[in-house]
């Protein structure tokens, strides 16, 4: 509040309700110019960075993991629907027989637009799971002398993460594996269907 002549002002403390009387003698009002050569501001505003790479890297270190017991085997546990291939066609050797049996799968596979991945180097079959582990692929298809010799005709379907195997008709692999995929059926319930895999009962 302002009183008389001498523009007394009182000002009441709000925390402790003092009052204080402020008397105009003891301010003092003048105008200049004064020239700043930086102006140092301090931003209001966070503008986090969410670049693909900061993406990338967190899928990379979530899903990376190392097989128990030997630290030289590592696998990329990317969930099936955004794996880049959903399986691999492994046939178990350079054999000139399982030819057939790979142009029958990656046609039908093809037709089901399931994204697949041809390993046909001959090299050792378990180098070769080791590979597609790591690359991420959750399920591997086998060729082995089963498939050529026994009937019906059948194959094996390997999952990345378990590293179990059934053994399954040829026809019903490739919609298998996109119900797998899809999430329509589980591998819990595929092991339940068809047989587990232990070993080939022929050979070459």
């Amino acid at each position: 509040r302002v009183h008389g002549e001498n523009e007394t002002v009182e000002i009441t403390c709000s925390n402790s309700q003092t009052v204080v009387s402020v008397h105009r003698d003891m301010l003092q009002f003048r105008e200049y110019e004064k020239l700043v050569h930086v102006a140092e501001v301090r931003p209001n505003v966070i503008e986090p960075s969410f670049g693909i790479g900061r993406i990338m890297y967190c899928i990379f270190e979530h899903n990376f993991h190392v097989r128990e017991g030997d630290e030289q085997r590592t696998y990329l546990r990317l969930p099936a629907p955004i794996a880049p291939y959903k399986c691999s066609v492994l046939p178990l050797s350079k054999n000139a027989e399982f030819r057939p049996f790979i142009d029958r799968l990656s046609s039908s596979l093809k037709r089901l637009d399931v994204s697949h991945r041809l390993d046909d180097t001959g090299g050792s079959i378990g180098r070769r799971y080791a590979r597609t582990d790591q690359i991420a692929i959750p399920y591997g298809i086998t060729i082995d002398f089963d498939t050529v010799n026994m009937e019906p005709t059948t194959v094996t379907l390997r999952e990345r993460d378990t590293m179990r195997q059934v053994r399954v008709p040829i026809d019903d692999v490739p919609s298998l594996v996109q119900q797998l995929v899809d999430g329509s059926i589980t591998w819990e319930e595929t092991m339940a269907r068809y047989p587990v895999f232990e070993a080939q009962e022929t050979g070459n």
